[in-house]
């Protein structure tokens, strides 16, 4: 009997409701179904926000070689009260105002390799099935009516601070709860809100309005995936309310928890503080590409652990161009007028790749180890004098690069952009 492709694989994920790493398995052989929460779409993304499309990005790549079929799902966020206020703040109507910084987001991300999702749904976009499974959740009296609203309820699910490992009476601390007269209690969240004619809405059997932010992933995926996906990816910031929520509502459909493996990254920090447009101390992505290239800032990103918290200062950025400056002179030196790149290598199958990066990037995904080993590979080419022998280390390098989305271009091309 052939071996199938996965069957080379042996890749932990730190799934974070078992709190420990556990060897992943798609639901289905060969097919893998992975969601990772998108930014909501009312400023720039700042050099944090791309932290989750670069740590997943290399995740689907590691993945698309092991199994025959991945769907990535990466949503944006575009109904919030952010972004009425600050379309409004702007004189702007709101749907173009979306527009445009999910736009620019798409930029920002593509200057740092970050690979386009199979799947970018928009909550705009999603309203029937929104609306199908609110309606769901009301029925089964996980959800009820109050003054316009339609809020879930919390007491009704006893499972309800399982993955962030939260008693209820911790929740509300930290969380944004609004506490309003409607709730029966203050921890119950909204599912559907009442919208004045000048906000976007749309007509629901409570009235006209628009969604709350924890349903909108939960249906999108519902909508996309069906009742069970294999990864959910985000933010650690995203952990408590919001994934705590859209588990709470699966399990109102189905009563069953429908993600099999949650993964999250940790945060930049800057100064001991998470980086945060709330706390003003942000580096816009954008702003940052003013200055250095997007393979810099990728690399940057990868040389700390996803999971661990990372600080985002000029040192990190200008060792990682120093780093990457190694890279593509080991390139070189194996072959000075080489005008290839790790792209030649987007097809190879995972038992293909360095034997050393694949135990790596098996272990959780650790990509500081990853790239140690592939300056390893340079200082080998370095020091080799056979050039058969170089030209394969060279390629064992570009391989390597391609699952981490660096060496995408000539030494030449780099050399000469001034990264």
């Amino acid at each position: 009997m052939p071996r199938t492709r996965e069957s080379e694989m042996n890749l932990f994920l730190h799934e974070t409701r078992a709190g420990k790493k556990i060897r992943f398995e798609p639901l289905e052989p060969e097919v893998v179904r992975m969601y990772v929460c998108g930014p909501t779409v009312y400023s720039r993304a700042h050099i944090g926000n791309a932290r989750p499309p670069v740590v997943f990005d290399v995740l689907a790549r590691v993945l698309r070689t092991a199994f025959s079929k991945v769907r990535y799902a990466a949503n944006i966020t575009d109904i919030d009260d952010k972004i009425n206020a600050a379309a409004r703040a702007n004189g702007e109507d709101i749907a173009d105002y979306a527009e445009r910084f999910a736009a620019i987001y798409r930029e920002d991300i593509s200057a740092l390799k970050v690979l386009p999702p199979d799947i970018e749904p928009r909550a705009t976009h999603h309203i029937e099935p929104i609306l199908a499974m609110i309606t769901q959740l009301v029925s089964s009296d996980r959800a009820y009516e109050a003054d316009g609203h339609v809020l879930f309820d919390v007491a009704s699910d006893p499972s309800y601070g399982m993955l962030s490992n939260r008693t209820l009476d911790e929740m509300i601390d930290g969380a944004r709860v609004e506490i309003a007269p409607y709730k029966r209690d203050p921890k119950d969240f909204v599912l559907w809100k009442p919208s004045d004619l000048d906000l976007p809405g749309w007509e629901s059997p409570w009235g006209r309005g628009r969604p709350g932010w924890h349903i909108e992933c939960s249906a999108m995926i519902r909508e996309h995936f069906g009742s069970t996906i294999d990864i959910h990816g985000g933010g650690s910031d995203l952990l408590f309310p919001h994934h705590e929520n859209e588990l709470a509502q699966g399990r109102g459909i189905d009563g069953a928890d429908y993600v099999r493996y949650w993964v999250h990254n940790g945060m930049l920090t800057v100064e001991k503080d998470k980086m945060s447009k709330s706390v003003g101390n942000v580096s816009a992505i954008r702003a940052l590409l003013a200055d250095h290239d997007g393979e810099t800032l990728r690399y940057a990103l990868l040389s700390g652990h996803h999971r661990q918290s990372l600080h985002w200062d000029l040192r990190l950025i200008h060792q990682a161009r120093r780093s990457l400056d190694s890279l593509y002179g080991a390139v070189r030196h194996a072959q000075p007028d080489f005008s290839g790149s790790s792209l030649a290598f987007a097809d190879r199958q995972w038992a293909e790749f360095p034997e050393t990066v694949r135990r790596h990037l098996e272990d959780d995904l650790h990509t500081p180890r990853a790239l140690a080993t592939m300056h390893e590979i340079a200082g080998k080419i370095r020091r080799c004098d056979d050039k058969d022998q170089q030209r394969g280390l060279r390629d064992r390098l570009l391989a390597a690069g391609w699952l981490l989305g660096i060496l995408q271009r000539s030494p030449e091309e780099y050399f000469q952009s001034g990264a």
